[in-house]
């Protein structure tokens, strides 16, 4: 799985969000322009130089994709909270 990152744009497949975050593929367009997705970009720093951790975020989900400068993803996760509401500590950036 590979992410197209042009001009430090992310372009990430809707299967694969589809797919961590429990939706449609066809449905994560308009999820995401109704911002019922949101998401974070980070840059990694000292041992994590050259990556970026990408957060999604959609109900009780939270989905994270590490990649390389190429765009290959190195890891990914994904923490799911059933029906209890994810904490906002999760929702934020470097955590």
């Amino acid at each position: 799985m590979q992410i197209e990152i042009t001009d430090g744009d992310f372009l990430v497949d809707a299967v694969l969000l589809a797919d961590l975050l429990g939706v449609n593929a066809s449905d994560v367009p308009a999820l995401m322009q109704a911002r019922a997705i949101t998401s974070a970009c980070e840059r990694g720093v000292d041992d994590h130089q050259g990556q970026y951790r990408l957060s999604f975020f959609y109900r009780n989900r939270r989905a994270r994709l590490k990649v390389d400068t190429a765009g290959h993803v190195l890891h990914r996760s994904v923490i799911d909270f059933g029906k209890r509401p994810m904490p906002r500590t999760l929702h934020r950036t470097g955590t």
